[in-house]
């Protein structure tokens, strides 16, 4: 006599496995790209990064026009032309024979 086993379903085991190693591999995915260190973060901190390195060169740009006129209005190099025009932009100074339109 020989006994035999019936199962009413298959094992769970393969099927358990699959589901495990799917959704790790999902989370890891997602990670990738959406997480603090995903893709999505980094295409953003390289566009911020774009973005703050053309304000700095503006900033030098500007930094380096205000050392030149410093530069042309000190005691040791005096520029004559940018004085006047400091003088008429500030002080609102005028010659006898200018007129101002407005």
């Amino acid at each position: 006599m020989s006994i035999s086993r019936t199962t009413g379903g298959q094992s769970f085991g393969p099927a358990l496995y699959f589901l495990l190693t799917f959704m790790l591999g999902s989370y890891f995915t997602f990670a990738a790209v959406q997480g603090d260190y995903g893709l999505f973060q980094r295409v953003q901190i390289i566009a911020e990064t774009d973005v703050l390195r053309a304000e700095r060169d503006h900033l030098r740009q500007q930094l380096q026009q205000m050392e030149n006129r410093t530069l042309r209005l000190s005691d040791g190099y005096l520029d004559l032309d940018l004085l006047d025009e400091q003088a008429r932009d500030r002080l609102g100074l005028l010659r006898n024979d200018e007129r101002i339109i407005h």
